[in-house]
């Protein structure tokens, strides 16, 4: 039976409702992502000098870094409205130019998980995105004929965790891609601190750091953990939460002092004693462990290559001398 997993980085109903209210609006109050945020500043004041609306924007990375946050900035800075949707959820063309055709001049419109779009709803973009425009086939067999409907200008503002999936023809059609990576101790501690402002939750730089290094480099997870080791400090200790009261209370969540957390351990564990640390493949992992071979893609194995846990090779993944140091394994000689 699959772990049941206390991590995961995929957005839930409660970071939907609370994370509202957390996410900043402007682009100076966004942490992190330097690169990315100075050249969107750029962008979007030079279409304001012109009076345009901004180039289609792809992000990619991991999930939980604030794709669907810095949209919703992109419309907050251009003074227009957003509207959002997501790749699974648009099953028919139609369902596309009607969404497309209810857009007013200068909008955003937001497309999770893009990657997941259907190939034909991908080409009723491919005119809206390049000129404005979508064709409609009106009528059957000899009688059917096509109507093109003029669109205002918009911005199409995409957000993948696969940029490879993606279609060349839809991904070179935007202006702008930029990429999100992971955040730092010292970012996450920033936004830990910001969100517990936000949320009146009693911090000190201590146990604001603590949360930090244990959150996978994600905002996402630092605010669902801060809220969680709220609940601890309120019920076990004084209500503020210091350097103890986060180390005992993710300690219980079964989140180490590297962020990894049960699942992530039991992947490298079975690498190590089913596999003697590789290489072994996705599929194989994954049926060893009895979990989804692209939940282990995309949400964790990021996580542990960057981190310095395993290695892709050719033949397959690979633990690293880290991982069994960290487990307390004994390394083999060959290593």
């Amino acid at each position: 039976m699959p772990a049941k997993r206390r991590i995961n980085t995929e957005a839930t109903e409660e970071d939907v409702r609370i994370d509202k209210s957390l996410r900043p609006e402007k682009l100076e109050d966004y942490i992190g992502q330097e690169k990315t945020k100075d050249n969107l500043r750029v962008y979007i004041d030079a279409a304001k000098m012109r009076g345009d609306s901004l180039d289609h924007v792809l992000f990619y990375g991991p999930p939980g870094l604030g794709k669907t946050t810095l949209a919703g900035i992109i419309a907050n800075e251009m003074g227009t409205h957003m509207k959002v949707t997501s790749g699974p959820a648009i099953e028919k063309p139609g369902e596309m130019a009607a969404i497309l055709n209810s857009l007013q001049p200068g909008d955003i419109l937001f497309v999770d998980e893009i990657h997941r779009l259907n190939r034909q709803v991908e080409e009723v973009l491919y005119p809206a995105m390049e000129d404005y425009a979508i064709d409609i086939v009106i009528g059957k067999g000899a009688t059917a004929r096509s109507i093109r409907l003029e669109l205002p200008k918009f911005t199409l503002v995409g957000a993948t965790t696969r940029p490879g999936m993606l279609t060349a023809p839809l991904r070179d059609r935007f202006g702008v891609v930029a990429h999100l990576d992971y955040y730092s101790p010292e970012e996450l501690m920033l936004i830990v601190l910001r969100s517990a402002r936000l949320l009146n939750v009693e911090i000190d730089g201590e146990g604001a750091y603590q949360l930090a290094r244990r959150s996978r480099g994600t905002p996402r997870l630092a605010n669902r953990l801060l809220k969680r080791v709220r609940d601890f400090a309120q019920v076990r200790y004084d209500g503020k939460i210091t350097e103890e009261v986060a180390s005992v209370a993710l300690d219980l969540l079964d989140v180490d002092q590297y962020g990894l957390e049960m699942l992530d351990r039991r992947i490298l564990t079975t690498m190590i004693t089913k596999f003697c640390g590789g290489p072994v493949g996705l599929e194989t992992l994954a049926a060893s462990i009895g979990e989804d071979a692209g939940t282990i893609e995309d949400v964790y194995e990021p996580f542990l290559l960057k981190n310095g846990f395993i290695n892709r090779t050719p033949r397959g993944r690979m633990v690293t001398p880290l991982a069994y140091r960290h487990l307390g394994y004994p390394e083999p000689e060959e290593m």
